[in-house]
């Protein structure tokens, strides 16, 4: 397209990649000026700016991975004064019509943004949130690795020689680790030898896990400690719950213009469901699932020990609700009741 004959007023769509982006311009009458790629690094960036800047103005992009692989380039964006939103893969209706490549997704990013359809802000990503995150992601590891060792041992142990299940296979995991680590190699049988080789090798990984969640544990707590102290007072808050209810929110939780954004998130908004006379609402099934668990544990510290929550709860009961569908409910509140001090916890940081 002669460059002389499209609008000064650009929008910048890019579908992002490991080792390349690609970046296409929209005009503000939805005409696809020009379609580049570029690598990814600080070089690649400023050339992406400086092709945007030869065709006009750029006050808007859209970019899919906003918190992956779009993360520097959405940074290098908004140093340069450009609002950056965050953008959905294109929709499978959509999908099913066009077909599947790079530059059409980088244009359905940039016709999204235009139209008005992706309004979601970014997460900042550097500020104490963002050290929650990578304490919160090493925990899930460990946590999921040292539930496999405890699962494989006691695998072993239900088909282990008699003297060995009824010394090891105990309930308590701790017991079972200790009396794992114990067993003595005084038999000939390789494969009784073989066995017990193996069962201590699992239990010294499942000890060194269990230290590893002491550090992990001790570095969270002293982050929310210092950054959301007021959450931590909330009933039923601890230092996990708070750092995987502060990494949804992110840096800059003032993106969420209100507490049902929020709500939504965290996947614990009602999907409004009706049709005809019927009126109806169905469960969320979107958001982010880890702070949808955090909220799920919240209700149920409440559920089983808060006064206050323990009448709610009788209330519903009576009224023919479900523990499930009280659950649902108590989320939603608890959500609309957690929003504002997370807000203000994180305002004072900045």
């Amino acid at each position: 397209m002669n460059r002389n004959d499209i609008s000064n007023n650009l929008t910048l769509g890019v579908d992002t990649h490991l080792d390349n982006h690609v970046a296409v311009l929209v005009n503000d009458i939805g005409q696809v000026v020009d379609t580049q790629e570029f690598t990814v690094n600080s070089t690649g960036y400023s050339q992406l700016y400086k092709w945007c800047k030869s065709f006009g103005t750029v006050n808007q992009a859209g970019l899919e991975g906003t918190g992956t692989y779009g993360a520097g380039l959405c940074k290098f964006l908004q140093e340069q004064k450009v609002t950056v939103f965050e953008v959905n893969r294109p929709n499978r209706a959509i999908r099913r019509l066009r077909g599947k490549s790079d530059p059409t997704d980088a244009e359905s990013a940039a016709r999204s943004v235009l139209a008005k359809e992706s309004t979601a802000i970014p997460k900042s990503h550097d500020g104490i949130v963002e050290a929650m995150r990578f304490l919160v992601v090493a925990r899930k590891s460990s946590v999921k690795s040292k539930t496999q060792a405890i699962n494989q041992i006691r695998a072993l142990l239900v088909t282990a020689p008699e003297h060995i299940r009824q010394q090891c296979y105990v309930p308590s995991s701790y017991r079972c680790i200790t009396a794992c680590k114990a067993l003595e190699m005084n038999s000939v049988n390789v494969l009784e030898e073989t066995l017990i080789s193996m069962l201590q090798l699992l239990a010294e990984r499942w000890m060194m896990l269990s230290q590893e969640l002491k550090t992990i544990d001790k570095k969270l707590k002293a982050l929310t400690n210092s950054a959301a102290s007021t959450l931590l007072e909330q009933y039923g808050v601890g230092s996990y719950v708070a750092a995987t209810l502060l990494v949804a929110a992110g840096d800059n939780p003032e993106r969420l213009k209100k507490e049902s954004s929020f709500a939504a998130l965290c996947g614990v908004s009602p999907l409004d469901a009706s049709s005809g006379k019927k009126q109806r609402h169905r469960l969320n099934r979107g958001g982010a699932r880890d702070a949808n668990d955090a909220l799920w544990t919240v209700a149920l510290i409440r559920m089983r020990n808060d006064f206050r929550t323990r009448k709610y709860v009788e209330k519903r009961s009576s009224e023919g609700k479900s523990n499930k569908e009280i659950q649902r409910c108590l989320k939603r509140y608890i959500a609309r009741e957690l929003y504002p001090i997370i807000v203000s916890d994180l305002s004072k940081l900045t």
